[in-house]
């Protein structure tokens, strides 16, 4: 398993990623702690959280998710093996990338992370309120004092990237290494559009998140009376049961049968395989959901494989 660069950042990363914001929503403590452990025994190392998550469950105010993951590097000893993402911006209590906000939020975060620096440090969402030069001076100075390794960007629009790769060039800023798009099988025009070009010019890892499309592209969900299977997703799950996304089901079908895959593995394998692609997001809520994501990594796709797939999410 080869290890892909994070841009110009000198992180590099094992090619999937550990969508950590199921933590404290549909995981437990204790659970979070098994999963940890198993995505690391199959070799794989980023983590991908942010400050917000989940502040959308009963009873939770946001930053569980990082809670837990430097519970776990405290007790395991892990931080030398784990490459730590996180995110600043869309949380209530630290919204928006305001100098303050941005230097509050990464104190806050490395506190509950446990750990003296953060090796990815994302704008969860684009704040055009704040001037692209302050908010790139702020994560400059969290470099400067080592808090931070590299930063990206998620959620932005093509014209604004390249807005603020341009001016951490013309002043010297530190620049987005990497972006964070909405991307799987069947999410594909916005980021094939215009961002792809754009990152794979400039050299941007791409981390992209709903690999699965919220699990539908597991297979778990065929029709309406499926959705009632999970009471977090079926609601956004729904969008997806059109006579293209059964399309695409039915095409991971077929190439999971030859190759005795299972639909989210040939999913997962699709998007590894993209050019600049470092590493998709997935989640996982058991242990052996997690063993069969990582499985995604040992399927090696045919050309005709990749266009049976292609065709299917035209």
């Amino acid at each position: 398993m080869e290890a892909r660069p994070l841009g110009r950042s000198g992180l590099d990363v094992a090619p999937l990623a550990f969508g950590a914001n199921v933590f404290g929503w549909s995981v437990t403590a204790d659970r979070a702690d098994a999963l940890l452990d198993a995505f690391v025994a199959h070799g794989l190392n980023l983590i991908d959280t942010a400050d917000a998550y989940p502040a959308w469950a009963p009873g939770n105010e946001g930053g569980e998710s990082e809670t837990m993951i430097g519970h776990w590097l405290r007790r395991r000893g892990a931080r030398h093996r784990v490459v730590i993402a996180t995110k600043v911006g869309k949380w209530a209590r630290h919204r928006g990338l305001a100098p303050e906000t941005i230097r509050a939020a990464a104190d806050a975060s490395l506190q509950r992370l446990g750990v003296d620096h953060i090796d990815l440090y994302q704008a969860h969402a684009d704040d055009p309120s704040v001037p692209l030069e302050e908010t790139l001076g702020a994560f400059s100075r969290l470099i400067e004092q080592g808090k931070v390794r590299a930063i990206g960007a998620s959620n932005y629009t093509a014209p604004r990237l390249a807005e603020a790769l341009a001016i951490s060039a013309r002043h010297g800023l530190p620049r987005y290494e990497t972006l964070q798009p909405e991307y799987n099988l069947y999410d594909r025009a916005g980021y094939e559009a215009e961002l792809e070009p754009l990152a794979r010019e400039h050299g941007l890892g791409v981390i992209g998140y709903y690999a699965l499309a919220s699990g539908f592209l597991s297979g778990k969900y065929r029709s309406e009376a499926d959705l009632g299977r999970s009471a977090a997703r079926g609601a956004r799950v729904g969008r997806y049961l059109d006579a293209r996304g059964l399309r695409i089901l039915a095409a991971l079908d077929a190439v999971g049968a030859r190759h005795r895959a299972t639909p989210a593995q040939v999913a997962l394998a699709w998007l590894i395989a993209r050019p600049g692609i470092s590493a998709p997001i997935a989640s996982a809520t058991s242990v052996a959901q997690l063993d069969e994501l990582a499985g995604a990594l040992r399927l090696a796709l045919s050309d005709a494989d990749r266009t049976e797939l292609d065709d299917a999410s035209a």
